[in-house]
């Protein structure tokens, strides 16, 4: 954003009262400024503080980047324009904050700006006719949570457990085409992640179709909170100016949560259900409604989500799992038996696992998968008290199957290759298929569950339409 220099007979707003955290109260004298307006502090041009809402004759503003040289009794003015971020071509491989200001000390765009507050307006709009399958390269997303064009899919996860990992390994594997658009938002992250996607990105080839924006957990809750609608308005424009097709990448969309119920906190808003405040429910919305797909391109949308204390009840992640088409769940007792991805088979859903979408045969074998877990489950207690050997011929063909699956799905990460010393796998859906089709029919021997397992030459993920019957 750049400094504007206010008219001081027409600008002038009142004077800051009080200061509590971010939370700045301006008494308004004259020119009562807009909701989302910034507003400039005299003799102080880099600092902004945002109109949050009005309480009386006052303004509750937010200092974005708590800047301390905020004051009480200084002047404030008008500055009649709204946070912006750069859009179009030119922000391609590059790095941005919310506020629109580059983070990788390259030129800063001035030009062709949109405020990150206005949805483009654009209506939302999905194809009933046909469906396009994205392969991941990744055995568990292929073959559970079919990731399909223009829909969104959920990485849910406690701490440690391999959001972030997984959600790179998608980023390497499917914006490996030329012809994808990737947007990456990071929200609330290790700043060593951040750096780590970003450098892997540009030894990878794939940074020069991505555009990042970055708002980590050295950023106040005011700029992680606004790094959600910042991406958004790249997308937007992409979609809806240039028809673009895009893979939206959200890391962590749960801390965008947590960054919105921090604020409300300091603005002395009363939490709700789980102390979060019913704001930040409706706010998640309205982004998540951003990242839809219309009649000029789509938005095909991968979030990880937190699980706070690995509590799948929680009301946060509840309301963020009811807008998502698939959740994939991350298991910490998986995770601990040194299985990657650690994928809980049983809690993992998919609203678009339906043979119109994914073939009779895909279908079929899903639910001979759910079935065969499903019995695993129950079978665990009592194998720990009688032993395995006390089951039936059925039920012990069944545990041994599953066990048998569970180490399937297991996969070596490319971008995991020069901490773990293995190369990355890539598998095609048919090798999935065929490796679990052996495994449940019982014709997998050693030979040929490896051959089964054998991944396919890394390649770029191509689109396949699928005819979606009415």
């Amino acid at each position: 954003m750049e400094a504007t220099t206010p008219d001081i007979t027409k600008d002038y707003v009142g004077i800051v009262t009080a200061i509590r955290g971010l939370t700045v109260e301006v008494q308004l004298i004259k020119n009562r400024p807009d909701i989302k307006e910034l507003l400039l502090i005299e003799e102080h041009p880099e600092v902004y503080l945002e109109v949050n809402f009005f309480r009386n004759e006052k303004a509750i503003c937010l200092n974005l980047n708590n800047d301390q040289t905020v004051r009480c009794g200084q002047k404030i003015y008008r500055t009649r324009t709204r946070v912006t971020v750069p859009v179009g071509p030119k922000t391609m491989g590059r790095v941005f904050n919310a506020l629109g200001a580059a983070l990788d000390k390259a030129e800063e765009i001035t030009d062709n700006r949109r405020s990150i507050t206005e949805p483009s307006g654009t209506n939302s709009y999905r194809s009933s006719q046909k469906l396009e399958l994205l392969e991941t390269g990744l055995k568990v997303i292929d073959f559970l949570t079919p990731f399909v064009k223009g829909r969104k899919i959920g990485i849910v996860g406690g701490a440690g457990v391999g959001k972030t990992v997984l959600t790179m390994e998608m980023i390497h594997n499917v914006t490996r085409s030329e012809k994808s658009l990737s947007i990456y938002c990071g929200v609330g992250e290790r700043i060593r992640e951040g750096n780590e996607l970003y450098e892997t990105l540009k030894d990878t080839d794939v940074l020069k179709n991505t555009v990042m924006f970055f708002g980590q957990m050295d950023a106040t809750p005011a700029i992680r909170s606004m790094v959600g609608p910042a991406a958004a308005t790249a997308a937007e424009y992409f979609r809806d100016e240039e028809g673009r097709d895009i893979l939206f990448f959200v890391d962590n969309i749960y801390r965008h949560v947590q960054a919105m119920t921090e604020l409300s906190t300091n603005l002395g808003l009363i939490p709700s259900e789980g102390g979060y405040s019913p704001m930040v429910f409706s706010d998640l919305r309205r982004l998540q409604d951003r990242l839809s797909s219309t009649e000029h391109g789509t938005i095909t949308s991968v979030q990880a989500v937190y699980i706070p204390a690995d509590d799948l009840s929680d009301p946060a992640v509840q309301a963020i799992s009811q807008q998502l088409d698939s959740v994939l769940v991350l298991s910490r007792s998986i995770a601990e038996q040194g299985i990657r991805p650690a994928v809980d088979l049983l809690k993992t859903t998919s609203s678009l696992l339906t043979p119109q979408i994914v073939g009779e045969r895909h279908y079929r074998l899903a639910e001979r998968v759910q079935a065969i877990m499903q019995k695993y489950d129950s079978l665990k207690n009592i194998i720990a008290i009688v032993g395995e050997n006390e089951l039936s011929p059925g039920d012990r063909a069944d545990y041994q199957n599953a066990k048998k699956l569970i180490q399937f799905f297991s996969q070596d990460f490319s971008v995991a290759e020069k901490f773990s010393g293995k190369p990355g796998e890539y598998y095609t859906l048919e090798q999935t298929l065929d490796g679990i089709e052996e495994i449940i029919n019982g014709k997998a021997t050693d030979s040929k569950a490896a051959e089964a397992e054998k991944p396919a030459e890394a390649k770029p993920a191509e689109v396949a339409p699928v005819e979606e019957k009415k």
